[in-house]
């Protein structure tokens, strides 16, 4: 498959009074055409800052340190803005998990919708009035010609995200970044933005990076996903053998404590302990001091292996999946 994007190497740090924070630490992933990776980690583990990252949306005290981010074979890391103007909102779009981040509380929807398009291409009023009809339809808004005259506040939270995603579906860009969207709504809702974003990708054959906590959500939409715990992805794979055989503790850890059918009534996993300080990360494996399988190779930060068709950062995988 064609790859879209490909990090490598990707170093965002924040240089603060108290000292240096390495958000994102040497991270490398690869999203092909019409592919949905999931990044999957607990809050403060760098999936949000890796995403501004490839947007450059970075402000200070953070910069891109290091590393190379190649959109469509271009590398964009610390690109002119002029630059990045011109790719966001049009060649890369971004969902945020808040619609009301995306959208301007005292403007209509179309006034919005149309702005994006004619920020970016040349053409009359009334196509572009048109193409936001038809966006919204897509994201399955009924009466999607009433719905651009609303105003945001007139609309749903669940409304308002699926208006966000048919902005960023608008100019048919080759690559989303979801952060979070459906965090804030319930379930039924949630299932059903998930089903449209999953729908898109297929239908336009562009590339999406889904960024959330839940291992869940991503399950039923990822082709593949990427593990990440304090600014390094420790593991990544395909989706169905991230889930049915993870490799790295953290990944099992996160898995065991989603409730499933098998586990009712029984008292939900916990991983140990709290996501460490980044101004102070332990040494070697950041993950080692929540770890049941901890030693003192640990002591020394581990290196990239590739096991079972899986990249792993770890020295104790799990022995009865590695051994398979």
């Amino acid at each position: 498959m064609t790859a879209v994007l490909e990090v490598s190497g990707l170093k965002t740090h924040f240089f603060t009074h108290a000292g240096v924070v390495k958000a994102v630490d040497g991270v490398d992933f690869t999203v092909s055409k019409g592919e949905v990776m999931g990044l999957v980690g607990e809050s403060g583990s760098g999936k949000s800052i890796t995403g501004f990252s490839i947007l450059g949306l970075i402000d200070q005290p953070g910069r891109i340190v290091e590393g190379a981010i190649r959109f469509n074979g271009e590398d964009i890391a610390n690109a002119p803005e002029a630059k990045l103007k011109a790719i966001r909102g049009n060649k890369i779009s971004m969902i945020f998990q808040d619609p009301m981040m995306t959208l301007n509380p005292v403007l209509r929807i179309d006034t919005q919708m149309m702005e994006a398009i004619l920020a970016h291409e040349a053409v009359p009023k009334k196509e572009a009035w048109e193409r936001s009809r038809d966006a919204l339809g897509l994201v399955g808004i009924p009466s999607p010609e009433e719905r651009l005259r609303a105003y945001p506040h007139q609309l749903s939270g669940g409304m308002r995200q699926r208006v966000s995603i048919a902005i960023a579906f608008l100019n048919k860009p080759d690559l989303i970044i979801a952060d979070e969207p459906t965090t804030a709504l319930d379930v039924t809702i949630q299932a059903q933005i998930i089903y449209e974003a999953q729908k898109l990708t297929r239908q336009t054959g562009t590339a999406m990076i889904w960024i959330t906590h839940d291992l869940a959500v991503v399950a039923g939409l990822a082709d593949r996903i990427s593990v990440m715990y304090a600014g390094r992805i420790v593991e990544q794979g395909q989706t169905d053998d991230v889930i049915d055989r993870p490799l790295h503790p953290y990944t099992v850890g996160l898995l065991g404590s989603v409730p499933t059918a098998n586990n009712r009534g029984e008292r939900l996993f916990q991983i140990e302990g709290m996501t460490p300080n980044m101004l102070a990360l332990p040494e070697g494996c950041a993950f080692a001091p929540r770890c049941g399988s901890a030693s003192a190779a640990c002591k020394v930060p581990p290196p990239v292996e590739h096991i079972a068709d899986r990249e792993l950062r770890c020295y104790h995988p799990q022995a009865q999946v590695a051994a398979q």
